[in-house]
């Protein structure tokens, strides 16, 4: 079950000035608070990549360790430089996974490029999807910008919920593909699908500050 973790919407510059500051709860705190938004990410690319054989949350919590450990080594200070770090050592930790279930010992910088790119786009894709498609460029980026707090949304969704929206949007599957992969008919899928968004809309309204 997907703990429930609410992302600090307009505090992550002075909860990362805080842990900047040695205050080691403060930041143990704030990584948690992107825990739905790196399993989201991370349950993409286990799905295209490994075949569901990891669990997301063991790879977000090896990210959470490994930005525990480097953390000195972070000099941002805005919200947008510290997520992109958090990518950035999910990117890694997936290759590392990804590496071993393939039997190699060195380091593929290429996959972890690549991986990089899928999680930039897979986070601008989070952003997108409720975006009102006759709505203004300005309203969409500041709608592009809400990619947390998509991710949280969905993960007060039930499981079957999140599974569509993440194969129909995140994935970029037809309604073919997503009702083979979920063992459904296309009529029943499609069905949850417009389910699965009503709820995300109403969550999405409720979740943001």
């Amino acid at each position: 079950m997907t703990r429930k973790v609410t992302h600090m919407a307009g505090d992550v510059g002075r909860w990362i000035e805080q842990a900047k500051a040695g205050d080691s709860a403060t930041l143990g705190q704030l990584l948690e608070s992107y825990h739905n938004y790196l399993r989201l990410l991370a349950r993409i690319e286990i799905g295209r990549r490994l075949q569901g054989k990891v669990d997301a949350s063991d790879v977000v919590q090896e990210t959470f360790l490994e930005a525990h450990r480097h953390f000195p080594n972070f000099h941002g200070h805005a919200e947008g430089q510290f997520t992109q770090w958090l990518r950035t050592i999910l990117a890694t930790t997936l290759a590392n996974i990804v590496r071993r279930y393939l039997g190699t010992q060195a380091r593929d910088l290429r996959l972890e490029r690549q991986l990089a790119e899928d999680l930039d786009q897979s986070t601008c894709a989070l952003g997108q999807m409720l975006v009102d498609p006759h709505s203004s460029p300005s309203e969409q980026v500041v709608r592009g910008e809400q990619s947390l707090l998509v991710a949280e949304a969905l993960a007060r969704l039930p499981e079957d919920y999140q599974t569509v929206l993440v194969l129909r949007h995140l994935e970029g599957l037809t309604f073919p593909q997503v009702a083979e992969r979920m063992a459904r008919s296309v009529d029943s899928v499609e069905k949850l699908w417009l389910r699965g968004l009503t709820k995300l809309k109403k969550e999405f309204t409720d979740t943001r500050p």
